[in-house]
């Protein structure tokens, strides 16, 4: 099954300013073409620059180092004044498996460092100006696994990214009086580049073929009704539609897009 095409409207978005943290590769790199598509004014980051992004503005930074976030927020006031629309989609981790053992005080460190951190400090510098207009909204992007972690490697990803969710929520009840709207968006398994190079990898490892191997991992996930992982494109669908007018009073919730996997209410 080849990824989904979304039929969008070049001036849905016309005007309006963006910024997506991590939008270089996987669902970062396909909200950052959907706004584009959309006809917004995108700005993006990663550590290094990247060649074929449709972002306006590209900051090489790093989020983990509150230099980094300095660069980043002082860039898009100057070039575009300041933003109407952020969507917080850095995250990952390099914890390693064996439990709560194998986790060192670096892996935490690390794993909050990159997955609420840069969402916190970046939301300081650059609120304050949605505030003033009255005018604003925001997601942060989080993961099923804050309600469905996977003990053996995941635990300090997933209360990083608990840790989002709940500063997420707080910050809608501190916002929402002020013009802002704030949600979250947790989705379970995405196919991206990555994912697709570990199911290769599975693979070959197994001396099995890739759909048995993705199989292997929806069903370590406790199976995904629908069957198969969620493209990064629905992803940035259900981005659009939480930052749109459309969903103007859609505010201070945790919206789930994996497939099914989560098994109960």
């Amino acid at each position: 099954m080849n990824a989904p095409v979304f039929s969008v409207h070049p001036d849905e978005f016309a005007g309006r300013r963006v910024l997506v943290t991590g939008g270089s590769k996987g669902a970062g790199a396909a909200i950052v073409r959907r706004f584009a598509a959309a006809g917004a004014r995108v700005a993006t980051e990663a550590r290094s620059a990247v060649s074929d992004s449709p972002a306006e503005l590209f900051v090489a930074a790093d989020l983990t180092q509150e230099s980094g976030i300095s660069a980043l927020a002082g860039k898009v006031q100057a070039e575009f004044g300041g933003v109407d629309i952020i969507v917080h989609c850095l995250g990952g981790s390099a914890a390693p498996g064996g439990g709560f053992r194998a986790a060192t005080e670096n892996v935490w460190q690390d794993d909050f460092s990159l997955n609420l951190w840069p969402a916190v400090r970046l939301d300081r510098l650059l609120v304050p100006a949605m505030i003033a207009r009255r005018e604003g909204a925001i997601v942060h992007v989080a993961s099923i696994q804050h309600r469905l972690p996977l003990h053996d490697s995941t635990t300090p990803y997933a209360a990083a990214k608990a840790a989002l969710v709940s500063y997420s929520k707080s910050l809608s009840k501190e916002l929402g009086p002020l013009g802002v709207r704030v949600n979250s968006v947790s989705p379970g398994w995405i196919r991206t580049d990555a994912a697709d190079r570990m199911v290769e990898r599975l693979a070959r490892s197994g001396g099995t073929d890739e759909a048995t191997a993705r199989q292997g991992i929806m069903d370590a996930l406790g199976g995904i009704s629908i069957g198969r992982p969620a493209w990064p494109e629905e992803i940035a669908e259900l981005v659009a539609f939480l930052v749109s007018p459309r969903a103007s009073a859609i505010h201070g919730a945790d919206h789930v897009i994996d497939g099914g996997t989560i098994p109960v209410v």
